[in-house]
Parts: structure tokens; sequence; C-alpha cells
């Protein structure tokens, strides 16, 4: 129970990597607000947490929206009596390319990639102060220590991600207040096909991702498993002393 006691806020939590953090939390002992902006996966979230014995807290927002992204975390502060952990994981792949960009899409990748996280962070600072504390998670990707040749507004954004990640660790040190972020590789969940598949063809997905996993040394994509646990430790005592820290989740691609 590395958990026992926190209150936790979960963003991006309906489906792959932040379902899978909600999980383990709840397993862990924490109580959980879970953001997301589909209704419908948060309802079905709840109930396979609750067949589990877990109750959890959901609110639906939608995160690129300022107004909603500052209220979505108020709200979870309400309905749990706190926060203690932040995971801020909303993102989005963003634009393939920057010839003949469409800048609607661009500021829309923005909008979710950095502006949700640096709007997250600015509200939860004070529930976290209230609690004397807390750990604020953010998730980047190996692209944001890398350029990605295929997603350079992805990577833009992640490499934001981290800066801001570092920045913010040292401004809120001193509320005892632990800023990280997770960098996973290319991982086997529901966006996958939007980094390796744009093209929406099967052939050429299939070979992009054979090219990403040929550069991972350990041989295999990353599971949302992964990525949960590397939240866990981030956001226990266990790292009570880590912060500012961009932590790779992916099998060695950035130790070449």
């Amino acid at each position: 129970m590395r958990l026992a006691n926190k209150l936790a806020a979960v963003t991006a939590a309906a489906s792959g990597m932040g379902r899978a953090g909600v999980e383990l939390f709840l397993k862990e002992g924490s109580r959980v607000a879970a953001i997301d902006v589909n209704a419908d996966a948060l309802a079905q979230l709840k109930s396979d947490m609750k067949k589990l014995g877990y109750e959890l807290t959901t609110i639906q927002a939608d995160l690129s929206k300022t107004e909603q992204m500052k209220s979505s975390i108020n709200d979870a502060a309400a309905a749990l009596g706190g926060i203690d952990i932040l995971w801020a994981h909303a993102g989005t792949p963003g634009p393939a390319g920057v010839e003949n960009l469409d800048l609607a899409a661009y500021e829309f990748a923005m909008s979710l990639n950095v502006t949700s996280a640096t709007l997250a962070a600015g509200e939860v600072i004070k529930h976290m102060r209230k609690r004397g504390g807390g750990s604020v998670i953010f998730t980047s990707s190996v692209s944001g220590i890398v350029g990605s040749m295929m997603s350079p507004i992805y990577s833009a954004a992640k490499f934001a991600v981290v800066g801001l990640t570092k920045s913010l660790a040292q401004a809120f040190a001193p509320d005892q207040v632990r800023v990280n972020v997770i960098c996973p590789g290319l991982a086997d969940t529901p966006m996958k096909l939007g980094f390796t598949g744009r093209s929406g063809v099967a052939a050429e997905a299939a070979a992009n991702e054979a090219k990403l996993l040929a550069a991972v040394p350990m041989g295999r994509l990353c599971k949302a498993e992964d990525v949960a646990h590397a939240a866990l430790w981030l956001g226990s005592d266990d790292a009570s002393f880590i912060t500012g820290v961009a932590l790779p989740v992916d099998g060695g691609f950035t130790a070449r």
C-alpha cells in the first residue's frame, strides 16, 4: 500500500497508461479522481473499478479548454478533500510534419500537450500547499528527449513539457512539491496508431512500428503498466527526494 491515505488526480485516465495508473493507484491505497474527455469510457472505468472493490471519482472535461482544465483540478480536489498526487497525462500525437501545416491541428496539439499540463500545475499547487507538499507527474515522451523525424510537432511539445518540469521542480521545491516527468517509448496503447499509422495504410503502420522497435535494445514495445509503475514510484514517498527528473521508460531507446 505505497499510496495509503494519498489523494490522486489523473488526467487522460480512461484508457491506456492513464487507466493502468488509476487501477494501480487504487490498489496501492490511494483515493483517485479520474479525469477524461470521454464520458462513456469514464463510466466503464468506474464500473470496472467498482467490480474490483474500489470507489472512483470521475470527472468529464475537455482538457484542451482552459476553463475545463482548471475546473477539473479544483473539482477533483473538492471531491477528494485535497490532492497529494497529480499525474497530468493528457496528450495527442499532433500533425505529422510542418509542410502545409494545419494550424488548427497544431494549436490543438500544443494546447493538449503543453497548455493543459501548465494549467494543471498552476491549479494544483495551491491544493498541495494546503497538504504540506505533493508530487506532480507529467507525461512527455522519448520524443521529448531526442527529436522525432516522424512527429516534429509532438516532439516540440514534449520537449516543452520536459523544460516545464525542470523549471517547476525548482519553483515548487520550497513548498515540498516534487515535479517529475515520465518519458515513455512507443507504447502498445490506443494512441500507437496515431504515430505509426497516420496514413491509414496498415502495411505502412507495421513498417513504422518495426523500424521504431528495432531501435529498442530490450526488443519490445512499452506497456501501459510499465508507465503506471513509474508514476506509482514518483508519486510515492519512496521518491521523496526525487524532483526535476525526466525518467525514460523506453527499454534503452535513449541510452544509445
